[in-house]
């Protein structure tokens, strides 16, 4: 018997996604928080820009969770949920979870390893800077032989 290898979220990979995201934000001429969970929903990175608000650091913790409790986007919970009212509003009293858009799980080589969340813009603009945060992923693996 052999005993699976776990893969796991480098800390220089966590860095480069903030930094990436913070790029897309001042490209986008915003100010953001930016969350990075590892597989078990503990913190691995996270940066508030100056002059983001309070409530963005929160919500963009939980979209993390969300993003890496569930392995999908959180802008595809609505599209999921939207028709059946006892998804719809039960769901989203379930603690830290969150439908909209900014959080992101994160694969590495097709294993879920975290998740990332963005909050301070619109929802499309938090989704946007997860996506460019995400490009620290594949610059990771195309650099792995």
């Amino acid at each position: 018997m052999s005993i699976p290898k776990k893969t796991i979220l480098p800390q220089e990979v966590v860095s480069k996604m903030l930094n990436y995201a913070m790029d897309k934000a001042k490209e986008l001429d915003i100010q953001i928080c930016v969350a990075i969970l590892d597989d078990g929903g503990n913190l691995a990175g996270y940066i508030k820009m100056d002059g983001a608000q309070l409530i963005p650091s929160q919500l963009a913790q939980n979209k993390a969770y969300t993003a890496v409790g569930f392995g999908i986007p959180t802008a595809d919970w609505y599209p999921i949920i939207k028709d059946t009212p006892s998804l719809l509003h039960g769901l989203v009293h379930a603690d830290r979870m969150t439908i909209f858009g900014g959080g992101c799980p994160i694969y590495i080589e097709e294993q879920l390893v975290g998740g990332i969340g963005v909050s301070g813009g619109t929802a499309d603009q938090d989704a946007e800077c997860a996506q460019a945060a995400l490009l620290a992923i594949e610059e990771l693996e195309m650099s792995t032989p």
